[in-house]
């Protein structure tokens, strides 16, 4: 009986043990923005960023990246240094996050570097050109990619996709900021999901 209840007292502290055993170590937070860094391309990022989070590494779902990519939206600076930030500080704390956003900005900030040297120098020619417009159009389609994925598994009913159309028509047709849009379309959101009272009569 004795040895029955030591087990009880200690399994939510072995519990707890291995939940902190599976998150990944601040060296594993940085090495993994830092090919995340190193290997995204134009504005197709936040499809690198759901791909090595969500679906390789495993280490937050869709409705938790989804709900990470809205509040980096909302705030100023650039989407993936601001994901890096989240998504570090919730698998490592503060130290999680100085190492994701270390390792997302290093490589962009040497390939900046050395692009702006070579644009410089051959900026005007063609060939130049030709290759940027091709990385533009493969990064607006990595972009689409991403929204068919989240899409489907975020818009689960007809009210998300009323509010879904409303952004996308403050932004292109009013040409509201992005700030803007989100924060009185997710004002409309707290509207229409939020609890509402139950009548008695309903009850019985």
């Amino acid at each position: 009986m004795n040895d029955t209840a030591a087990v009880l007292d200690t399994s939510p502290q072995v519990a707890e043990e291995s939940v902190q055993s599976q998150r990944p170590g601040v060296g594993q937070i940085f090495f993994a923005f830092l090919l995340i860094g190193a290997t995204s391309f134009g504005g197709g990022v936040v499809a690198y960023l759901r791909s090595s989070l969500v679906g390789k590494r495993e280490w937050i779902d869709d409705p938790t990246f989804v709900e990470l990519l809205a509040i980096s939206q909302t705030l100023p600076g650039l989407n993936a240094t601001n994901m890096a930030v989240l998504v570090g500080d919730r698998l490592r704390g503060v130290l999680g996050a100085v190492a994701a956003t270390i390792g997302i900005c290093l490589p962009g900030a040497l390939y900046m570097y050395f692009a702006g040297l070579m644009y410089q120098s051959h900026g005007d020619r063609p060939l130049t050109t030709a290759i940027l417009r091709g990385v533009v159009a493969g990064a607006v389609g990595l972009i689409l990619a991403t929204v068919v994925q989240l899409g489907r598994k975020s818009l689960s009913g007809t009210a998300d996709l009323v509010l879904f159309i409303l952004t996308v028509i403050a932004v292109n047709q009013f040409h509201q900021s992005v700030p803007r849009a989100l924060i009185s379309v997710g004002a409309l959101g707290i509207l229409w999901y939020r609890p509402r009272k139950t009548v008695v009569g309903e009850r019985l």
